[in-house]
């Protein structure tokens, strides 16, 4: 592997930077922000695979399966930071959304960048997570033959879990056997080799709309407001009695009357203004629906 890493997309000389250490700070930021641009374009271009990896996470969310993220370096810091968004935004149990570094936790806030050339370890992380049918696991890896996730998805397929390969050099390694395999050509970067400026951002972009469109799937979004937002502090409190008031026309106060009396839960609050109901009766309805608002407010 190392013989031809020169030959990578992402490891190439970008003509335009050739001569970035001799460049004021605004050409510099300049020249960064024109490179950014290409990042979303790149993304167009691989959206279809994009939503047929949403697919299969929601249905796999559906069926009670869960979705790993399995990472090295940046792209595993990546992974972690979608997963640790999902419990705060969509109101999910932890365990539904979990990203995987290799090197464990100490990873994320310095670099164990030695800990993603081995494959077996990736299978170990995929074996000790209890990876299993019926779950999705992503694989990320900028280069896209990270040995790490190479041995992660192996392992993950082998457990019969659905798999993504997710890279950003065409024809990735990691793409070998996976169910679908998304491969983000961003070109070589203003500093050779540095993934974390566009394929990390790249990476982001599309991690974000595997777990957003999913969650909208799963009835975690009504229209295109986080009813299942967890009031956690002052700021998403707000954001709840506004959901509530957007939704059923209910005043400022009256929001935070029902929001007090469903616990703090947006979808029981609206359930609740919308039938007459009693939160317990709320929340039994919320349930028979699968948790989702708009069948349970027969909103269809």
């Amino acid at each position: 592997m190392a013989e031809n890493l020169h030959e990578l997309t992402t490891e190439m000389r970008n003509q335009a930077s050739l001569s970035l250490d001799q460049m004021t700070s605004l050409e510099m930021i300049t020249l960064m922000n024109e490179e950014d641009k290409k990042v979303a374009h790149a993304v167009e271009q691989v959206l279809p695979e994009v939503a047929h990896a949403v697919d299969l996470i929601a249905h796999a969310l559906e069926g009670g399966g869960r979705l790993f993220y399995f990472g090295a370096g940046t792209s595993g810091r990546l992974g972690v930071l979608d997963a640790a968004e999902c419990p705060p935004t969509f109101g999910t149990d932890p365990e539904l959304v979990q990203g995987v570094i290799a090197g464990g936790a100490d990873a994320l806030i310095e670099a164990i960048e030695g800990a993603e050339d081995s494959a077996e370890l990736g299978k170990e992380d995929v074996r000790r997570s209890g990876v299993r049918a019926g779950d999705i696991v992503v694989g990320i890896a900028a280069s896209g033959r990270t040995p790490y996730v190479i041995g992660a998805l192996e392992e993950a397929k082998a457990r019969g879990a659905k798999t993504v390969s997710l890279s950003c050099n065409p024809a990735p390694d990691i793409a070998q056997g996976v169910d679908v395999s998304i491969n983000i050509v961003v070109g070589p970067e203003v500093v050779t080799g540095s993934t974390r400026l566009k394929a990390g951002t790249a990476t982001k972009m599309v991690l974000n709309m595997l777990t957003t469109a999913s969650m909208v799937h799963l009835g975690k979004v009504y229209g295109n407001l986080m009813v299942n937002v967890q009031a956690t502090n002052r700021k998403l409190q707000e954001r709840a009695k506004h959901i509530v008031m957007e939704v059923t026309g209910a005043d400022y106060d009256e929001a935070g009357r029902l929001l007090a009396l469903a616990s703090g839960d947006a979808r029981v609050a609206i359930v609740m203004k919308r039938t007459g109901l009693a939160a317990a009766d709320a929340r039994e309805r919320l349930i028979r629906a699968g948790g989702k608002l708009r069948l349970a407010i027969g909103d269809a």
